[in-house]
């Protein structure tokens, strides 16, 4: 029997993070040289998905995805599933295995254990509150899995005090999950970021930690170090891999969305509405193409994204509102607006970037227009509660 086992990455705009991805494969390749092993990416990055299967199945008899995600959200749940879907009519000959995520896995509590001891320049105190911090995802059984594990870490820590948030998409947001840390009259805060590897989220984390020190200068601020290329993760990834290709370790489909109602997600049940929503998101991060936008030189340039998820949010009429707020107060010459397609903040629109400012803010609904024009294009004053990240 032939077998291709394809590691899957999400894959980011990123060059740092899609190369930690990259090394994990090599590294895994070398504790497994007699492994036929290939790498491809979900979205955002080459080689992608589709053409890395078709490629499989033209050297192997079985192919086995393997994605390198610590959750099972809809990419995998969904995603994955269709594309095999597909290629399984193509290539009948094929036999097509799914790993699991990492998961909920022992192990990975361990890492994070060491990656909150190993904090420098010193061990966490008694006073010492943390805050782990998740991507986020729009599928409620991640999420679910996600404040397990916290769950599990203070568990593993006698007298941690650790809280859930996430990055974006669900809430607690990072900044939600601060405040509420902070309401403990802690000697020290440290984030500690459940992601993989080093990459956009983890550097916005840091700006955050630099926000909160300078308004909070009686409490020590520390960002803990992802995951990372830990010995541990190749232990775990390996134990999915055999469990994919002998059939024992299936994906989880109890409160999965695409397969049981839960609360007022109801929409995404069913094999169609499934697949339309996968189209969907797929077209989002398509549109993620570089716009035209020659033009005559302005004092600042106002970017909104109006691509098919912020355009749900509402982005295309807070375009709207911002253009008659400018015009009304006689600054559309000064100020340029433009409808872009997808900047990257999926799940957090309808997005906002001014330039050359360097700021982006995201949740910008009509109501919040007319107070961030005045506020920022007027009086020069950020609109704190609605920024993302600052460019540096």
């Amino acid at each position: 029997m032939s077998i291709t086992q394809l590691i899957i990455g999400h894959g980011s705009r990123n060059p740092r993070s899609n190369g930690e991805f990259e090394r994990f494969v090599k590294m895994y390749q070398v504790q497994h040289p007699n492994l036929r092993i290939r790498h491809a990416y979900l979205e955002l990055a080459q080689p992608r998905l589709p053409q890395a299967l078709d490629q499989a199945a033209h050297i192997s008899n079985t192919v086995c995805l393997l994605p390198l995600f610590l959750f099972a959200s809809g990419h995998i749940k969904n995603d994955l599933p269709l594309a095999v879907a597909d290629l399984s009519k193509r290539y009948p000959a094929v036999r097509w295995k799914i790993g699991r995520p990492l998961g909920t896995h022992p192990l990975l509590i361990d890492i994070l254990v060491d990656r909150l001891r190993n904090v420098p320049p010193e061990p966490p105190c008694q006073e010492t509150v943390v805050l782990v911090v998740g991507r986020g995802s729009s599928d409620p059984d991640a999420n679910g899995d996600f404040c397990k594990l916290v769950r599990l870490l203070t568990e593993s820590v006698p007298g941690l005090q650790a809280l859930p948030a996430f990055a974006g998409i669900s809430p607690p947001l990072v900044d939600e999950g601060l405040e509420l840390l902070l309401r403990s009259r802690p000697k020290r805060l440290i984030i500690l970021p459940y992601m993989l590897f080093a990459g956009k989220l983890v550097e916005r984390l840091q700006v955050s930690a630099d926000r909160y020190r300078a308004q909070y200068p009686w409490v020590r601020f520390d960002v803990a170090p992802p995951l990372g290329l830990d010995p541990r993760l190749f232990r775990i990834f390996q134990e999915r891999a055999e469990g994919a290709l002998t059939g024992t370790d299936a994906l989880p489909c109890e409160s999965c969305q695409y397969r049981a109602p839960l609360g007022e997600i109801t929409e995404q049940v069913g094999g169609m509405r499934a697949l339309l929503y996968s189209i969907r998101h797929s077209l989002t991060h398509a549109q993620a193409s570089n716009h035209d936008h020659a033009h005559r030189p302005v004092r600042q340039h106002l970017l909104i994204c109006g691509n098919a998820d912020c355009a749900q949010r509402g982005s295309l009429t807070t375009l709207a509102e911002v253009r008659r707020a400018i015009k009304k107060l006689g600054l559309h010459k000064e100020i340029k607006v433009t409808r872009t397609s997808c900047m990257g903040q999926c799940g957090e629109g309808p997005a906002l970037v001014v330039y050359p400012d360097g700021v982006w803010y995201r949740k910008v609904t009509p109501d919040k227009v007319t107070n961030l024009v005045r506020a920022h294009l007027i009086n020069e004053q950020l609109v704190d509660e609605l920024v993302d990240h600052i460019m540096t």
